[in-house]
């Protein structure tokens, strides 16, 4: 939750390709003072079945930057085992099995205020918006 001398963050994710939350991607929250400050890793979590990460933690007084690490590498290749073990004669013929392996987005923060930071996931393509 935000106060007057900080902001919060809270994301979820949508993977597009299936109309359905990314359950199970791995989400890390990291912070800095200023454009030229050292990040600061603060922890992190997992989606949840709805895609969303209720359990970031705070971030400190003083942030004005923030990044959110999203590992959706191992959530594709799941997707993508889960699919071959259904249809095997569908497996890949060798090529790299996870186009965009990770996905980092930073943007700026002021205190007080709160920002929801959705992904919509595909697997050859993201977008971050700020949400509400």
């Amino acid at each position: 939750m935000s106060t007057s001398t900080t902001a919060s963050v809270s994301t979820h994710i949508l993977d597009t390709s299936i109309g359905r939350p990314a359950r199970g991607v791995a989400v890390r929250l990291l912070a800095r003072s200023g454009r030229k400050a050292e990040w600061q890793a603060l922890g992190g979590s997992a989606t949840d079945a709805d895609g969303r990460c209720k359990d970031l933690p705070a971030l400190p007084e003083g942030t004005t930057q923030v990044r959110l690490d999203f590992a959706v590498e191992p959530y594709f290749e799941k997707k993508q085992a889960d699919a071959q073990q259904d249809a095997p004669a569908n497996r890949d013929s060798g090529a790299a099995a996870v186009f965009f392996p990770e996905v980092a987005i930073t943007f700026a923060v002021v205190p007080g205020e709160h920002y929801h930071v959705p992904l919509l996931l595909n697997p050859f393509g993201y977008s971050v918006y700020r949400g509400s």
